[in-house]
């Protein structure tokens, strides 16, 4: 018999599905945090015309600042809160919704504390992240930042139009942009919840693309695990990559996701599971999202072990 947890969460799915709102169970409201970090620094837009893949056009933001030529790169996928406020709120999400810019300055001082992530990482947690950044200092990552549209569906066919345009259009520009060249080696896709779900799904499809593949409370079902973990298992074939789950006590999705690390582990795929205080929420995105999306990918990119 289904557990009253269990049932509760699904509940909870099915809510978020039948809103429209996986992602984020609110509109963001003013974010007077953001306002304590750096407004805009290093940050470039880049407009994309309409195509075959991308009739719409497409926006993206791109944290490259002078220097970053060397840097590993990160395309980060945002929830579906922000996929309804058109291309250009998409784009811009991770720096203007989810404080990606106050997280980092923090990051490359070495000092990221209880407030920063708003209590929801635990003491062990921040102890280890601050002992990765003091043994090797953050040194900086690209991060990317296109719009992510909404899903028409999980299967090849629906995934093939936007992670052509990611590898063929997004990454050279943001080669231009950073004044250096993209190495796929150095190249690593994450997303929150509806773009959670992407990066898995375009991960594992485009292994030749991805060195490391994360997903931040995704938007998957139980029954999905298994299928997700055995695509995961071809990518491994062609590369191993480095992949990492974060969700969080109050996260509807946290049953899945922790199936899927489960379905991983059966398969003997090296991964590394979070879970972390708080709800599936934009106060979730600005603090523990935001600050482990950074640091698993800065770390990991560079060949460095990600905190433990």
């Amino acid at each position: 018999m289904e557990s009253r947890r269990a049932i509760v969460q699904r509940r909870s799915i099915l809510a978020l599905f039948g809103a429209g709102l996986i992602g984020c169970s609110q509109s963001a409201p003013r974010n007077e945090r953001a306002k304590t970090a750096t407004p805009n620094a290093g940050w470039q837009e880049a407009s994309f015309d309409p195509d075959g893949d991308q009739p719409d056009g497409q926006r993206a933001a791109v944290f490259a600042p002078e220097g970053s030529a060397d840097w590993p790169v990160l395309v980060a996928l945002h929830g579906r809160g922000e996929a309804g406020r058109g291309l250009d709120a998409g784009a811009r999400g991770w720096r203007d919704d989810y404080d990606l810019d106050l997280v980092r300055e923090r990051l490359e001082k070495g000092e990221l504390a209880e407030a920063d992530v708003h209590a929801m990482l635990s003491d062990t947690r921040l102890a280890s992240i601050r002992a990765s950044l003091s043994a090797s200092p953050w040194k900086g990552v690209v991060v990317a930042c296109p719009y992510t549209p909404i899903p028409s569906g999980h299967e090849p066919k629906d995934w093939a139009p936007f992670g052509s345009f990611l590898s063929h259009r997004l990454l050279p520009k943001v080669a231009e942009m950073k004044k250096g060249s993209v190495d796929s080696n150095a190249t690593g896709i994450d997303g929150v919840s509806m773009g959670g779900r992407w990066a898995l799904d375009l991960g594992f499809a485009m292994p030749e693309v991805w060195a490391s593949v994360g997903a931040l409370q995704p938007a998957i079902r139980v029954e999905e695990a298994a299928t997700i973990a055995d695509r995961a298992a071809s990518a491994s074939e062609k590369r191993k990559q480095k992949i990492r789950l974060v969700s969080s006590a109050e996260d509807p999705f946290l049953e899945p996701t922790m199936a899927l690390a489960k379905e991983l582990e059966a398969r003997k795929i090296e991964h590394q599971l979070i879970v972390t205080a708080g709800p599936h929420d934009y106060i979730w995105n600005r603090g523990p999202g935001s600050a482990e999306l950074l640091v698993y990918h800065e770390r990991v990119l560079r060949g460095l072990s990600p905190p433990t």
